[in-house]
């Protein structure tokens, strides 16, 4: 069971016969992968104990603040496993998750039977107060009479439900409410053949599409006939009623023809490719243009698999010479990039990037864990970053090759 972060600090300290239990950094690590919750624990509520010195899954509750303002009690375990991770910030905190939570709508009340607005009608003053209310509230209606007071009573009775079209084209099973007077007319003789109980509806339509009726020399329905058959008058079908073209699913989606046919691994010009929107990307780029020769404006690989209804990638540095591609990662603004579903969605592209016969060097940031052997941890973009990354291109393909391309 949780308990309060004083109550669970003493105890540590008593159980490990130390002062201080878990030094600070002990599990920096762990939360490494979590920058959002690192930004929204707070010291100052929580004993001045920090977050490194708290277990990922130590029982104890402890005081997060959100970006909102809004401070909120939960254990590591629960915060760790929020969708906030993947999705908006507001899904951190539970006041922002109730706030951002959709509302229904008010009920419409419901209608009046089209007898009583009628009858009401009939009773306005100024008509003829003698008139009978029970022509004007029509058969079934005859014991709702008028008050003294000139008010029309409403029946009790709840109105008929309407009855919805069918999709297949049967009738509905749902009963029909009979009405008024004798079922069939009075006259023997105009009286029209027994119909089959409404029950039984389903069951009589679905034996008439195998079987001719009787006295019938056509053959019987099939799958085709069925299929050819106009849709009944007044029951349209689900696609003409919402007038809407069902999606395709991801594998039945065409892939972008605006790929080039090259062979698997080739490097181009891409139309598709996004244009580049980061300053760290491009000063990147810059720096390492300074180091190396390789050929600009190259921003696209040809793999062998769909990535995302494309079959090719998109790396931010591609060096063609060394069929290496390189990627610049960062947590972003709110700490979301490169992390959840995006994480996953990186790893697929690496795989699809080796497959081709690439390699992949990502420059991790933010403490992001590394994804591939030859990935790098930095802090930023610093002066240390290109020598590095030197390094690493040495370390993959060999430093004579590495080493012919770079500026004297």
């Amino acid at each position: 069971m949780p308990e309060p972060i004083a109550a669970w600090w003493a105890r540590r300290r008593t159980s490990r016969g130390l002062a201080v239990p878990y030094p600070v950094g002990s599990y920096r690590e762990a939360w490494a992968s979590y920058p959002v919750l690192v930004r929204q624990y707070r010291p100052e509520h929580n004993g001045g104990i920090v977050l490194s010195q708290i277990p990922p899954a130590a029982d104890v509750w402890l005081c997060w603040l959100c970006d909102a303002g809004h401070v909120f009690v939960a254990t590591p375990d629960e915060q760790r496993h929020r969708p906030g991770r993947e999705r908006r910030r507001s899904s951190w905190c539970p006041e922002c998750s109730k706030l951002a939570a959709p509302r229904a709508l008010p009920m419409r009340p419901p209608m009046a039977p089209a007898a009583v607005v009628r009858a009401q009608a009939a009773g306005v003053p100024g008509q003829d107060s003698g008139a009978p209310v029970q022509a004007a509230a029509g058969p079934g209606r005859a014991g709702a009479a008028r008050s003294p007071g000139g008010a029309v009573p409403v029946d009790p009775s709840p109105p008929p439900r309407r009855r919805r079209a069918s999709s297949t084209g049967l009738p509905s099973t749902t009963p029909r409410a009979a009405p008024p007077g004798p079922p069939f007319p009075a006259d023997p003789a105009r009286r029209p053949e027994q119909a089959p109980p409404l029950a039984s509806w389903s069951t009589t339509a679905r034996r008439s599409e195998s079987a001719p009726p009787l006295g019938s020399t056509s053959a019987p329905r099939t799958d085709a006939t069925r299929a050819s058959r106009p849709d009944p008058v007044g029951q349209p079908t689900r696609a003409s009623r919402t007038g809407r073209v069902a999606r395709p699913t991801r594998a039945a989606r065409p892939v972008c023809d605006k790929t080039p046919a090259l062979p698997t691994g080739t490097p181009f010009v891409s139309a598709c490719a996004p244009k580049p929107a980061s300053a760290v990307e491009a000063e990147l780029r810059a720096e390492l243009t300074a180091r190396l020769e390789f050929e600009p404006g190259l921003n696209a690989v040809r793999v062998g698999r769909p990535f995302f209804d494309h079959v090719e990638v998109w790396p931010d540095i591609v060096l063609s010479e060394l069929r290496v591609a390189i990627e610049y990662d960062s947590t972003g603004r709110h700490g979301l990039e490169h992390v959840g579903h995006r994480e996953t969605a990186d790893r697929r592209k690496d795989a699809a990037l080796r497959a081709a016969g690439w390699e992949v060097v990502r420059l991790r940031t933010g403490k992001l864990p590394p994804l591939g052997p030859h990935d790098l941890q930095l802090s930023g973009l610093t002066r240390q970053t290109v020598p590095l990354l030197l390094d690493e291109l040495r370390a993959i393909r060999g430093p004579l090759l590495v080493d012919a391309y770079l500026r004297r």
